[in-house]
């Protein structure tokens, strides 16, 4: 074997260890919110994938930095579960919103899902200059927990959205709340200094992967009732077109934030390519 192909073998190696101590850590941090992850619904699968995902979109990182992404990421995933399966009516979605909202202000966590994000919101305190970035941090949790009640509103079908709209809506998908506690959390100095603009390629990316996630998941939305854009009368060929244009005019965005914080755009490109690569699909494009 080629000394090149020894080095590719060990990076590869040491980023699924880094994925495994991660992991670790979220089912330690699982354990910590009794009832808010039935193993039903967060099996091992579950944990696998999203600490693979941030471990081979990050892999320079150790498990310390990636706490936050991986944390937020789960986090995101438990609201999305409390929204979509366990509120039944407009009257509880409403209240996890302002829970989480007020919390994310300051005041005292009352469930599980809020004291997780008390906890998260305290980690990124540590963070320098979280003070200055917090309005930030607040203001993309809001837009994601909007779009998720609209989301929630358009699973009774009385006003199907078009893929344009449902596009709009790609916040609730949460990926770009995730992208910036990563940031906050670890970037560079240009990349703190310029969260406002990465906030605009994180939220073209989370468009891809939220057609991707819809992709990924067809079966099992349309088992659990759930909202997919492949419901909604758009065709199969019309999210392929539609994410091969996400994918290119992503790369154009990607490519200039490469100049200035090359591991800000690595992480960009690799959340759309692995993440595509790890959910199996091949017959859309995924190339930024």
């Amino acid at each position: 074997m080629r000394d090149d192909e020894l080095d590719e073998a060990f990076e590869l190696g040491r980023t699924c260890a880094l994925a495994a101590e991660c992991g670790r850590d979220l089912r330690r941090c699982a354990e910590m919110y009794g009832g808010l992850f039935p193993a039903a619904a967060f099996d091992a699968e579950c944990y696998n994938a999203l600490t693979l995902t941030m471990a081979f979109s990050a892999p320079w990182a150790g498990a310390d930095r990636l706490k936050v992404v991986n944390r937020a990421a789960l986090w995101v995933m438990a609201v999305d579960r409390l929204v979509n399966h366990t509120a039944i009516t407009r009257e509880q979605v409403d209240r996890v919103v302002r829970e989480c909202l007020s919390v994310a202000d300051g005041a005292v966590p009352r469930s599980a899902a809020t004291r997780f994000l008390a906890d998260l919101r305290d980690e990124l305190a540590t963070a320098g200059g979280f003070g200055e970035l917090r309005w930030l941090w607040r203001d993309q949790l809001a837009r994601m927990l909007a779009c998720m009640v609209r989301a929630w509103v358009w699973r009774d079908r009385d006003a199907v959205p078009t893929l344009e709209r449902y596009l709009d809506n790609a916040d609730s998908r949460g990926s770009c709340f995730v992208d910036l506690s990563h940031w906050i959390y670890t970037a560079d100095r240009w990349a703190r200094a310029h969260l406002e603009d990465l906030r605009d390629v994180s939220r073209l990316v989370q468009r891809y992967l939220h057609l991707l996630g819809d992709v990924t998941s067809y079966r099992k939305d349309v088992s659990w009732g759930d909202l997919n854009v492949l419901s909604l009368g758009v065709s199969s060929t019309e999210v392929s077109d539609a994410m091969a244009g996400l994918a290119r005019e992503a790369a154009g965005l990607i490519e200039p934030v490469r100049e200035r914080s090359p591991r800000t755009a690595t992480y960009l490109r690799r959340q759309i390519g692995f993440t595509a690569g790890i959910s199996g699909i091949s017959d859309f494009d995924r190339t930024a």
